[in-house]
């Protein structure tokens, strides 16, 4: 790539600033509710007494939703409010009953990189002079079903965890990420379902084996119990006021994961099939290794570098290849690296993809506390501030939050951490809210003292080994259109019509291979379901005429589950979440679009081409009207080209083995026909798949 002619020193200082304002602008206080100390973010933090007072304060809760904007999380919904205004009151009533109003509680509180929030905590002096926590779950929920130890039905048909599970796995982070140097926790947690009755909450208890987890399930009838009895239900019996250097010795905790859980997950991610590391990625590797070993710490007992400032004596690392060239193997493998040799740099992994976290968080699901090692996009100007050492997948992704140059989120990551390494592929960038470049972030190192390396990845280990196909597809999307010359070990083919596509993917599904169809965002998808629904809304509809031999027909199938469709009755499993869509079982059946395919693969790929992208004239043409993205659909034809050839590159290349085409449009259909020979299995497909005429 090549380097951008220098521009005067005053527009690089002028960039600098900019650059260092943008990062240093999520330090600035909320005014209002008081910010708690260190690294606490809540929505509401103070004594029960406190801010039991303001709950009949309408301005308490506006408050409450600023902090909650300002501390990362997002903007809260309807919802989301409606909960705190029906929980926190009979919650804080209960409190005070038991006499534990000068206990200190935060609301919303979050673990580092916002990867979990708890509904409540309170934090007291616990006998022999270390604290006690205990964690709160509140939910408004009357009445469930247990379907599992781990899973219940609400009463509106939703399946969700287990709240005691859940509350659990959010006790055992303090136990896992609790530093040395950190006073004595006695970590405790209780769920709390005011709404529901004594009967109700005791199935729910004996569902979850509560008794071996010590979690108390405890109901409105549990909450009118005399001030004694309510105390030791809410496991605060033997807790007491702390005193203010307490609270701030506790805020002041610096939580960073056990060596013990940095080896689990560092040992998982390195042994991962997946994540095995050939060609250039090794060399990659190795120069990144290098480049760990020059500016961090080494070792269980290193000293890590400063939150503030440090990274300016570091380095940025940029790494870009093609689809299939092994970013995210390489990505995943050095945060085991990391995590195993300089663990005190609190390594982490942040991708924008929220298909490639969920999958991320899946591989590590045997332990529940490795969660906060894959925070959220949202909250990476905040991981900025607390890591040494960073990990970011799918850069390109990250929005660009309407400024120009390098997004602010990427400008706090240059700012502060000792080593970034920032993975990304130019060609992905499929929506005019995002697109970094490896000159933006080379230009901002340099701009503010950085060091700055780039590697790029050129093998392709996703289409049996060969750069062949990938290079086929760039061709045909952004040069001229190339004959498919075949390739040993990888398999293209046009289907006629979706029922032949969907053929071919049962076809190897039925042989043990994984596959899925993916599809331009050319159709409506319905998000919600009616309550008990077994099947998921048909929203691709596709209108096939009639032929020599055939009748008119149409082909419907479903986009993938926004929430995992379970039967209502047993809880089976019918369909996926959008973000497992790719891997877990039932995939198959449904259709994915751009947002749950990128950054996966699967060894046959199904590719239906929508009329948003035609070949029309000798070139691509691009019709936006078509889409049904309401962030794309407003574009120019000529804006939205550039996109739609991207987004189709990305659904083309996720095939490992095997790629199936089909194209809603005749003229796209006859350029691909003229390009792609057909074989003599497609033959006996289309007579196999031909509708017996009576």
């Amino acid at each position: 790539m090549s380097e951008q002619v220098p521009r005067p020193r005053t527009a690089v200082v002028g960039e600098v600033q900019e650059l260092r304002d943008a990062a240093r602008a999520v330090r600035a206080p909320v005014a209002g509710e008081p910010v708690a100390a260190g690294a606490v973010a809540c929505v509401a933090a103070g004594r029960v007494g406190e801010l039991a007072a303001r709950l009949d304060d309408a301005s308490f809760f506006a408050r409450c939703a600023d902090r909650y904007r300002a501390a990362g999380f997002g903007t809260p919904d309807a919802a989301e409010e409606r909960s705190w205004r029906r929980s926190w009151p009979p919650l804080f009533a209960a409190l005070e009953r038991a006499g534990l109003k000068d206990l200190q509680v935060y609301l919303e509180y979050a673990t580092p990189g916002g990867g979990r929030r708890l509904d409540a905590l309170l934090v007291g002096a616990a006998p022999g002079g270390g604290l006690g926590l205990v964690v709160v779950e509140l939910k408004q929920w009357q009445s469930c079903r247990v379907l599992d130890a781990e899973r219940v039905m609400r009463s509106d048909g939703v399946v969700t965890a287990h709240p005691v599970h859940q509350v659990a796995a959010y006790r055992s982070f303090f136990t896992h990420w609790r530093p040395a140097s950190a006073p004595v926790l006695d970590v405790r947690a209780v769920v709390v379902l005011h709404n529901a009755t004594a009967s109700e909450g005791a199935v729910l208890s004996a569902g979850a084996g509560a008794d071996t987890l010590g979690v108390p399930v405890l109901t409105g009838q549990e909450l009118s119990q005399p001030a004694g009895v309510l105390a030791r239900w809410l496991r605060c019996g033997d807790l007491s006021a702390p005193d203010a250097g307490q609270v701030a010795v506790f805020e002041e905790i610096r939580w960073q994961p056990s060596s013990r859980l940095l080896d689990h997950v560092g040992a998982v991610l390195d042994g991962h099939r997946a994540f095995a590391l050939v060609g250039d990625q090794q060399d990659a590797f190795v120069a990144i290794r290098h480049a760990a070993g020059r500016h961090l710490p080494a070792g269980h007992g290193g000293t890590p570098a400063a939150d503030s400032g440090g990274g300016r004596e570091g380095a940025v690392i940029t790494v870009s290849g093609g689809p299939g060239s092994g970013k995210t193997a390489l990505a995943v493998r050095l945060l085991g690296y990391l995590m195993r040799q300089h663990p005190h740099t609190r390594p982490r992994f942040i991708t924008p993809s929220g298909t490639l976290r969920a999958h991320l968080l899946d591989a590590v699901r045997g332990h529940s506390a490795a969660r906060e090692l894959f925070p959220s996009a949202g909250s990476l100007r905040s991981t900025a501030r607390h890591t040494s050492a960073l990990v970011i997948d799918e850069a390109q992704r990250i929005k660009r939050g309407g400024t120009r140059g390098l997004p602010p989120d990427l400008a706090a990551v240059l700012e502060h951490v000792p080593l970034a390494v920032i993975f990304l592929d130019e060609r992905q960038i499929i929506r005019p809210d995002e697109g970094t470049t490896v000159p933006e972030i080379r230009n901002a190192a340099r701009a503010m003292g950085r060091a700055h390396q780039h590697l790029e990845l050129t093998g392709s280990f996703r289409c049996s080994g060969s750069a062949a196909y990938t290079a086929w597809v760039d061709a045909l999307l952004y040069g001229t259109p190339q004959p498919w010359r075949g390739h040993s070990g990888y398999d293209l083919r046009l289907a006629d019509d979706p029922f032949q596509l969907q053929q071919n993917i049962e076809h190897a599904t039925a042989r043990g291979h994984t596959a899925r169809t993916t599809a331009g965002f050319c159709w409506p998808w319905t998000r919600n379901r009616p309550r008990g629904a077994t099947t998921l809304p048909l929203d691709i509809t596709i209108d096939i005429p009639a032929g020599p031999d055939t009748p008119a027909r149409t082909w419907k199938a479903a986009w993938n589950a926004a929430t995992a469709l379970t039967h209502p009755d047993n809880g089976q499993p019918l369909a996926p979440h959008s973000q497992l869509w790719a891997s877990h079982t039932g995939g198959h059946q449904q259709i994915g679009c751009i947002y749950t395919a990128q950054g996966l693969e699967y060894h046959t790929a199904g590719t239906l081409i929508g009329p948003d992208l035609t070949w029309e004239n000798d070139h691509w043409e691009a019709h936006p009207g078509e889409s049904h993205d309401a962030t794309l659909r407003d574009l120019t034809p000529t804006q939205y080209l550039p996109y739609a050839l991207n987004t189709y590159r990305v659904l083309l290349t996720r095939g490992t083995h095997t790629t199936h085409i089909h194209t809603t449009h005749p003229t796209t259909h006859q350029l691909l026909a003229s390009l792609i020979p057909k074989s003599p299995e497609d033959a006996s497909q289309r007579e196999a798949a031909r509708p017996t005429r009576v």
